[in-house]
């Protein structure tokens, strides 16, 4: 505030500040002391009155002379302050009292001794009266002889103190307010001498300012004052020199430019004709990465496709094991070049995003569900955590979000060697109606990441770890990539990492809100029902219930799968039955067997039972349990197929003769269009041993010819060939199809093509739809059944289930499958169906005993305990015979009896059997 005054008010404020606070507090403090004085006067008086009244009283005292004593209290009134006098004898009593009742209350102290007590109005004294006393001439009570007589009391006012204060106060504040007031004249006086110079400083300033150089100061009648105008001047003068001088360089500067206007229009010239080049340079480059892709693409199709063909025949173990690292290795590739030409996308701007609506956690949860076979070969665990106030139903582009999703939790497997990977998506901000502020964000237990890596990671071509050691390899290209898309999608990404802790991947996003699917399964049959949940790992059991809850279930959680079975069945009648559960089991908690019998425990205590495990132990607990189809799913646990299979086991759906597959007489006539012949016998291959009839060529004009000679349910049209290529045969068939008025056969592109808009340019072109290399068996399928209406079987597999002969029959003893029970280790198949061997008999008579007994309980355990041991070994027959007996005896089927007696037949042939073969 003192910033804002100006010099007067300064002037003022210094000179009126002190000299008011100096006059207040000496006032005050004369004031004070007078008052102090007419106190302690008021006092003194008091008490030298009281000390003459004492004398005076004595004899009256003494006779008791009530009436002199009121003549003595009536002229002490007339002392000045006096208020009240009264005359007390030796027992208490008063005799005589003049004056208005007394405000104080009587004085504490010694009756033989002068006492006081005081308040803001008025002092009351107590003066004890003795036989004999004597005043001296100073007025003095020196003498006190004799008994005591009694007592004289006194009240002295306070209003004549407090009016003499208040006249002196008043006097004080008066000649404060009068020398206060001839201080402000002067310091008025003093300001007018400087604010009217400064007044003209201000004024020659401001004509400076608008450029009147010319302005100069008179003297101002002070030394200071007069120096200030002085240079003012001065600088007055310099501005004007300044200001030619300024003039004169423009004016040659002017020539300068306009001298040099030819040179600059030939540099113009010179940029027009580079730019001209770079842009052709960017077409070029652009062809180059477009035919690059086709012909990497291409034999990768091949590759791919020709591995999974050869997948499907006899091999031995080592074989398919060459093989998986032949297919792995060309997908790795496959991924390379994808990154690479994403990134070329980018950088030509040429990258185009889609707004499609889709749900977000069902595109989180299929992205964790893609990569969680690579997490679970690490033994690593992936949870997806949808907060509930997060909209699910988005528009965007989902294609592109589970680009940059996929990128951030592979990178979070591949820097993590144990622990969890937790991928949680929340509402950031929801203030606005039609748009959703979201956050996602990656969050592992990995190596983590320094500063220095930190600041190096969203570089291109640039890891974290780029020694010639490290165990991750890739192109650098991935988070670059995913920064790019989030960029361009209007949101922001970003990373928070601590060295051997883990790392936090985040992005946020603005995306529109789209409608509520409509196509979501009903949960009536789920509403308000109980299920049971045994999770080991903290966060995935936080995962699992809160998507339970969504499905509108009433979760029950438990520690272990014995406190779950007894939980069940303490809670089986009423409206507390349990009558689901969900285990959640892998092969080191939980294993397979003991797994099998608790989930028959369960059944029969009326509770249904999905288990949930790695992706890399299915094999083990899809032969563990008797109806795996149903009961069986991979994690992490996907909302949608946790609804379907909880509803399935609620409700079992009977397959009803409407929905039964119907056989189709009429083979799809495809007609496959491709100049690579790996590729074009790849295509025909894999779509004959699916059923289909198939005519092949190698180029556009025998397509266009195959086309106009016959009629094709679907053409696959390969797009790059030499001569006539896809898009010019697909523009001849459809002006030929014009022209003869026919309905136009689907066309579907087979492109290696992976730069932007090709999509658009190949639908424009005529083209139904379009396939990217390189192609697998489902995409087949999927689309010709999309554009033709013409089912397609999936092709057999020799060894699907390594079961079956050439007449339909069973093995009883099949040494292959053993040994590929058994990981390829012949030893440990040995090892497994010698144990069987040796148990067989005393498993035959425990079962013939159990018959004999009717004892149903030990008859069902016995058979699933045989069932599970045939499950490690080549056994075929008698697995079959076991399942068969184990299902029946669960159900109570009549029918059970004569499984039974086909298990027994099947245990005697497996023994004559092994027999044979040894």
């Amino acid at each position: 505030m003192f910033k804002d005054l100006g010099i007067k008010g300064r002037v003022l404020l210094l000179t009126l500040l002190p000299t008011s606070l100096l006059a207040l507090v000496l006032g005050g403090y004369f004031t004070w002391v007078q008052q102090a004085d007419f106190q302690a006067q008021l006092l003194q008086r008091g008490q030298i009155i009281a000390e003459h009244l004492a004398p005076l009283a004595a004899p009256a005292l003494k006779r008791g002379d009530a009436q002199l004593l009121e003549h003595i209290a009536d002229h002490a009134l007339d002392q000045p302050d006096v208020r009240a006098v009264s005359f007390i004898s030796i027992n208490h009593k008063r005799l005589a009292h003049a004056g208005p009742r007394m405000l104080n209350e009587a004085p504490a102290g010694e009756s033989d001794s002068l006492a006081l007590s005081s308040n803001t109005d008025a002092t009351r004294f107590l003066q004890p009266v003795f036989e004999e006393q004597r005043v001296d001439a100073g007025d003095t009570l020196h003498t006190r002889d004799g008994k005591l007589l009694g007592w004289v009391e006194l009240e002295m006012s306070h209003q004549g103190t407090l009016l003499r204060g208040y006249r002196s106060l008043l006097a004080s504040l008066l000649l404060i307010g009068t020398g206060l007031g001839v201080t402000a004249l002067l310091a008025l006086r003093l300001s007018r001498t400087i604010n009217e110079p400064l007044r003209r400083i201000k004024h020659g300033v401001a004509l400076l300012k608008e450029g009147r150089l010319e302005t100069r100061l008179p003297p101002l009648g002070s030394h200071e004052l007069d120096e200030l105008a002085s240079g003012i001047n001065r600088m007055a003068e310099a501005l004007q020199t300044a200001q030619e001088e300024l003039q004169h360089n423009i004016d040659q500067a002017t020539e300068d430019v306009r001298q040099n206007l030819e040179t600059i229009e030939i540099q113009n010239i010179e940029l027009d004709l580079a730019r001209k080049e770079a842009l052709e340079a960017s077409r070029i480059k652009s062809e180059f990465l477009a035919n690059m892709s086709h012909e990497i693409r291409t034999p990768l199709n091949g590759i791919l496709g020709f591995t999974n063909l050869l997948k499907k025949s006899d091999l031995t173990t080592r074989q398919q094991d060459y093989l998986g690292t032949i297919e792995k290795s060309a997908e790795s590739l496959l991924g390379i070049i994808n990154e690479v030409l994403d990134f070329s996308k980018i950088e030509a701007g040429k990258l185009m995003l889609e707004s499609l609506p889709f749900n977000l956690r069902d595109l989180i949860q299929d992205t964790l569900t893609i990569l969680a076979p690579a997490a679970h070969e690490k033994h690593l665990e992936l949870v997806s955590l949808v907060y509930r106030d997060t909209p699910l139903n988005l528009v965007g582009d989902p294609l592109r979000l589970k680009q940059v999703l996929t990128n951030l939790v592979s990178n979070a497997i591949k820097f993590t060697r144990e622990g969890t990977i937790a991928v949680r998506a929340m509402l950031d901000d929801d203030s606005e109606t039609d748009l959703a502020q979201l956050r996602i964000s990656v969050q592992d237990t990995g190596i983590g990441l320094s500063d220095a890596d930190l600041r190096a990671l969203f570089q291109a071509f640039s890891q974290a770890d780029n020694s010639l050691t490290r165990q991750a390899g890739g192109t650098g290209l991935g988070l670059v990539i995913s920064k790019r898309l989030v960029e361009q999608m209007g949101g922001e990404i970003g990373v928070s990492s601590t060295p051997g802790v883990g790392s936090e991947f985040w992005i946020t996003l603005s995306l529109p809100k789209a409608p509520t699917d409509s196509d979501d399964l009903p949960l009536a049959l789920l509403s308000r029902r109980r299920v049971a949940v045994l999770e080991a790992l903290e966060l995935t059991r936080q995962s699992l219930c809160h998507q339970l809850e969504d499905l509108g279930l009433d979760v029950v959680e438990f520690p272990s799968i014995e406190a779950l079975v007894e939980g069940v069945a303490s809670l089986r009648q009423g409206k507390q039955a349990i009558g689901l559960a969900v285990i959640g089991a892998d092969a080191e908690s939980l294993a397979p067997e003991p797994l099998s019998q608790r989930i028959w425990e369960l059944e029969q205590l009326g509770c249904k039972s999905l288990v949930l495990c790695p992706t890399t132990e299915q094999g083990l607990y899809h032969r563990a349990l008797p109806e795996a189809h149903s009961q069986l799913q991979a994690k992490p646990a996907c909302t949608r197929k946790l609804q379907q299979a909880l509803t399935g086991l609620v409700a079992p759906r009977q397959l009803r003769k409407e929905d039964r597959p119907v056989s189709i007489n009429h083979r799809p006539r495809l007609l496959c269009v491709d100049d690579n012949p790996a590729n074009l016998l790849l295509v025909q291959t894999l779509l004959s041993d699916m059923g289909a009839d198939v005519r092949a060529v190698d180029n556009g004009v025998s397509a266009v010819e195959a086309v106009q000679r016959e009629r094709f349910d679907l053409v696959l049209m390969d797009v790059q060939m030499p001569g006539m290529d896809g898009i010019q045969a697909t523009a001849t068939i459809r002006r030929w199809e014009n022209e003869q008025r026919m309905d136009p056969v689907p066309i579907i592109a087979l492109t290696a093509h992976a730069l932007a808009n090709e999509k658009r340019a190949l639908l424009q072109s005529g083209m139904d739809d379009y396939l990217t290399k390189p192609i697998g068996e489902r995409q087949l399928i999927q689309v010709i059944l999309k554009w033709s209406g013409l089912s397609l079987g999936e092709p057999p597999s020799p060894h699907s289930n390594g079961e079956l002969l050439a007449n339909g029959d069973l093995k009883v003893l099949d040494a292959e499958e053993g040994l590929r029970l058994a990981a390829g280790k012949a030893d440990l198949a040995a090892d497994m169906l010698a144990m069987l061997l040796a148990s067989l008999d005393a498993d035959r008579e425990a079962i013939q005993q159990a018959q004999v007994n009717g004892d149903r309980n030990t008859l069902l355990e016995r058979v699933h305990r045989l069932h599970g041991a045939t499950r490690y070994c080549g056994v075929p027959q008698l697995r079959a015979a076991c399942q068969r007996s184990e299902t029946l005896l669960k159900q109570n089927d009549p029918a059970s009896r004569q499984a039974l007696e086909e298990l027994d037949a099947a245990i005697v042939r497996l023994a004559q059997t092994a027999r044979v073969s040894a």
